[in-house]
């Protein structure tokens, strides 16, 4: 490998020059030119001599781990930069904020005074509006599904949708022609009930004596990536005990035999594997399975390990299907739909759903009760003071026609 192209390399997968989001981006953009470079030197090698170079493949391995690294060293940094002080932002016009100041000192000193108005039958006191709220906002960033689903808030444990399976018959008549009478629609209803999902960070007693702690913004950060990675694993493959039921453990048909309660699914004619000479064929397949009115606001499901082997295939004119962000804080696209990155979508194996395709705001709804709750405890775990932090979550398909799964299986 010449010089030039290992510095690329390292530079996507070390961050180099993180908090320059645009220099990131150009750094991440020319390493996909280089990928390009590399496999279109693969596929030739494949044309005309049945087999790859094995150096090139290694290259090209590489290449496409330094554009997933790099293209997360640029999220992590955006999403900082986007990120608001909570206590410096809110204390300027709210000076006289008694319960934020209270809960401060509470969870600082463990002081309870001035706290009984947000107090938890559960054990443990309500976080400030302004820390549920940015709780909220981190998980939408973090959370791939959160990011793309649809939400409800609600005061109780359980919310009941009411939807409808078949619509009412309709037709067109003459003025004076006998109108006969038209069936009935069919109503159904969903209920989503929310489960308890917790986290627990930890702090020393000096740290939270430091006068310049921001303690909505800490218990933000600390509990955002433990929220997210639970939730995001219950809303793909979630049983429904305990947790949200996931969009993969709800029964799946092929498409041809699709009915309403499952999820229709498009082979890709090889078990464990794109069907070799058409690979992109399978993709385009699914993409037309789902309805055109769904289809407007679709985006893909998948994890890094897929998105590689996508990466490499071509359309039948040799342009690449997979493309990157035109902008920093965009997502990459698939075909002109973009693409979510999500890890917990099984890997390309014998009659795995891999891919995931759909209106995720119309067809997977994520349900959350009002407040955020932390119980101070300083004495389980000394010298630390553990914050036994809560909030309830339910999810399910709200839609069964709006998601579509992409199955490596022979039919």
């Amino acid at each position: 490998m010449d010089k030039t192209n290992e510095q690329l390399e390292i530079k996507a997968t070390t961050g180099k020059g993180a908090g320059d989001v645009s220099g990131m981006f150009n750094e991440f953009m020319s390493a996909f030119e280089e990928f390009k470079h590399t496999n279109d030197n693969r596929l030739n090698d494949l044309e005309k001599r049945g087999s790859s170079d094995v150096i090139v493949e290694d290259k090209l391995t590489r290449l496409n781990a330094a554009l997933d690294g790099h293209k997360s060293a640029l999220d992590r940094v955006v999403l900082e930069r986007s990120r608001p002080n909570l206590e410096a932002g809110f204390a300027s016009n709210h000076a006289n904020d008694e319960y934020k100041d209270a809960f401060s000192a509470y969870v600082k000193r463990g002081e309870e005074k001035a706290l009984s108005i947000g107090s938890n039958s559960d054990g443990g006191y309500l976080v400030p509006d302004e820390t549920e709220l940015e709780i909220a906002r981190l998980l939408s960033d973090v959370s791939p599904i959160r990011a793309i689903a649809g939400n409800r808030i609600i005061s109780s444990s359980t919310y009941k949708k009411p939807i409808t399976i078949t619509g009412p018959a309709v037709g067109w008549v003459g003025e004076t022609d006998v109108r006969s009478e038209t069936a009935s629609q069919v109503l159904s209803e969903i209920t989503y009930d929310t489960m308890e999902l917790y986290a627990m960070p930890a702090a020393t007693s000096n740290f939270l004596d430091d006068a310049a702690v921001d303690v909505g913004q800490w218990i933000a950060d600390e509990v955002n990536l433990a929220f997210a990675e639970q939730e995001t694993a219950a809303f793909i493959i979630g049983d429904g005990i305990n947790k949200p039921t996931g969009f993969l453990s709800e029964t799946q048909v092929a498409e041809s035999a699709w009915t309403w309660g499952n999820i229709g699914y498009v082979p890709t004619g090889e078990a464990g594997d794109f069907l070799s000479g058409s690979e992109s064929d399978a993709l385009i397949d699914l993409v037309y399975a789902l309805k055109s009115g769904y289809r407007q606001n679709a985006s893909w499901v998948m994890n890094r390990s897929t998105q590689a082997a996508i990466r490499k295939l071509k359309d039948a004119d040799g342009n690449y299907i997979w493309q990157p962000s035109i902008s920093p804080t965009g997502r990459a696209t698939l075909l002109g739909f973009e693409l979510v990155e999500a890890e917990d979508m099984p890997d390309i194996a014998n009659d795995s759903a891999s891919i995931a395709f759909g209106d995720f705001r119309r067809g997977y709804l994520i349900v959350d009760r009002r407040g955020v709750s932390v119980l101070r405890d300083p004495y389980s775990s000394k010298p630390y003071v553990l914050f036994y932090t809560t909030k309830r979550v339910g999810g399910g398909v709200s839609d069964f026609d709006a998601i579509k799964l992409l199955k490596f299986a022979a039919n």
